[in-house]
């Protein structure tokens, strides 16, 4: 699990800062892997070799928003899905946070890199860096 700690001005100028929390589970990452046809590395590899920056972006804003949940007060959940259905990642994905944080990533291959290699288990870091997958979406996007 991943905390980005993010200040930003909400949309009446006042600063803020908060922590953001961000984690892919094994199972999700699992399952990025085995719905794409080739493997989530090939689909990136594909991209970059068609130079389709704007897929690119959008894989990677999509890695961003599934990674984003709330904490419960408890620490036992990780929720991303609110009582309503809603993704809570849509409320952050309104928010000068989400913006900042976004522009960090896409500017920085740094920041990228350790934002992705902070979001996933260290049992499945150690597969995906066999792999470079996550890595290679992380210097591509820069």
């Amino acid at each position: 699990m991943l905390k980005e700690t993010i200040t930003y001005n909400d949309y009446n100028g006042v600063s803020i800062t908060e922590d953001f929390y961000f984690n892919l589970n094994q199972a999700e990452i699992v399952e990025m892997q085995m719905s794409t046809e080739g493997g989530f590395a090939e689909r990136i590899n594909r991209i970059i070799a068609a130079h389709n920056e704007p897929e690119l972006i959008k894989i990677f804003k999509d890695l961003v928003l599934q990674a984003y949940g709330e904490k419960s007060d408890d620490n036992k959940t990780f929720v991303k899905i609110n009582d309503a259905g809603v993704p809570v990642s849509r409320r952050f994905s309104q928010t000068e946070a989400y913006s900042q944080l976004f522009m960090k990533l896409a500017t920085n291959t740094e920041a990228a890199i350790k934002f992705i290699n902070g979001i996933i288990p260290a049992d499945a870091a150690k597969e995906l860096e066999k792999n470079k997958e996550l890595q290679l979406l992380a210097s591509a996007t820069n």
